[in-house]
């Protein structure tokens, strides 16, 4: 008998579930893999992290196709279905989940990069009483502080914010 030859396949979840999902695979066996990623999102007024799928409503799932019983995966608590290209499941790269594994923090997260202002940086104000106006990052003032130059009455004026107030406009 050939050794099993197990390749990775996508899973469709239903909407905000893709961690129910891997739980009830895993309960039934399946070797699963869902990458997380942190984001930086304002919730009241602050900046909050939440970890979240990288890629919502999906998830990959290791399968072997001659020995595996892939009937449960469709009714399994938390999946949609398999995603398929005509009658054939979907097969992922294996290349493709050692790099997404090989980019993962040690708790297993994924963590982009957020671009850090530069001089002459086009901006918004968020955040207090300045909020909506826009401006010109200027520099940083300290560890929590920037200073922009926004147009006030006219006049350019320099002003000192908290870099969490502050949100770049597109280049």
């Amino acid at each position: 008998m050939p050794p099993a030859v197990r390749k990775w396949y996508l899973v469709f979840c239903k909407p905000r579930q893709e961690a129910a999902a891997r739980v009830n695979l895993e309960r039934q066996g399946y070797d699963v893999y869902l990458p997380m990623v942190a984001q930086r999102r304002r919730r009241g007024g602050k900046f909050v992290e939440f970890i979240e799928p990288l890629f919502p409503r999906y998830l990959f799932i290791h399968l072997d196709a001659g020995t595996d019983d892939w009937r449960p995966i469709r009714s399994t608590i938390g999946v949609s279905a398999l995603v398929q290209f005509g009658q054939r499941p979907a097969r992922v790269p294996d290349d493709l989940i050692a790099a997404l594994r090989a980019h993962e923090t040690g708790q297993g997260v994924h963590e982009i990069p957020v671009e850090p202002l530069r001089e002459g940086d086009r901006i918004r104000i968020v955040d207090g009483a300045l909020s909506g106006f826009e401006g010109i990052f200027l520099a940083r003032s300290g560890r929590d502080r920037v200073v922009v130059l926004l147009e006030i009455m006219g006049k350019p004026s320099r002003i000192s914010l908290d870099p969490d107030t502050l949100e770049p406009l597109e280049k």
